[in-house]
């Protein structure tokens, strides 16, 4: 199962996609504080996250509190940073997968940048663009990860796969 860890989220409403995407998408999600907004049952239904109850939702202390807790994660593990050497389709993901994604105002701690350097990726952007949103990053980059795994547990097709109308184009039945 896919493991999206946002360390220190600041903005609820992207805490907010993200979680749908993870409902979505059956990735757990790990929330490294300090957090900039409330994530109690009351909060969550006030918000009307209707969806909340789908996601498997994971909280630590700080980033030494996660890693404690996963030790191995970075043998798995890509941070997400716009001061990556390199794009996100050189990563391979596998189905297990740990993805960091940093603080909106500041990105991932330095440090860790660091530590791990063949561990950044980053999504392809024009110059003097700062970034995307949070919680579009973390979409991409999922489903990049889910492709790659021909999206285990998930279903590629909607409810007009049961449908066969004909559509026919100048009188020809295509």
């Amino acid at each position: 199962m896919l493991h999206i860890v946002l360390v220190e989220p600041e903005i609820p409403q992207n805490c907010g996609n993200i979680a749908r995407t993870c409902a979505a998408t059956g990735s757990r999600l790990h929330l490294v504080r300090p957090l900039g907004f409330d994530i109690s049952d009351r909060a969550v239904r006030r918000a009307g996250l209707d969806y909340w109850h789908l996601v498997e939702v994971f909280d630590y202390a700080d980033i030494h509190a996660f890693f404690a807790a996963h030790p191995d994660a970075m043998a798995d593990g890509w941070l997400a940073t716009t001061k990556a050497p390199r794009d996100y389709t050189c990563a391979r993901f596998s189905p297990d997968s740990w993805l960091f994604f940093g603080k909106e105002t500041a990105g991932l701690p330095a440090w860790l940048r660091e530590r791990y350097r063949d561990r950044c990726i980053r999504l392809p952007m024009r110059g003097g663009a700062r970034s995307l949103n949070l919680s579009n990053s973390v979409a991409v980059m999922t489903y990049e990860a889910l492709r790659q795994n021909g999206f285990p547990g998930l279903t590629g097709t909607g409810e007009m796969a049961a449908e066969q109308p004909d559509i026919s184009v100048g009188g020809n039945v295509l």
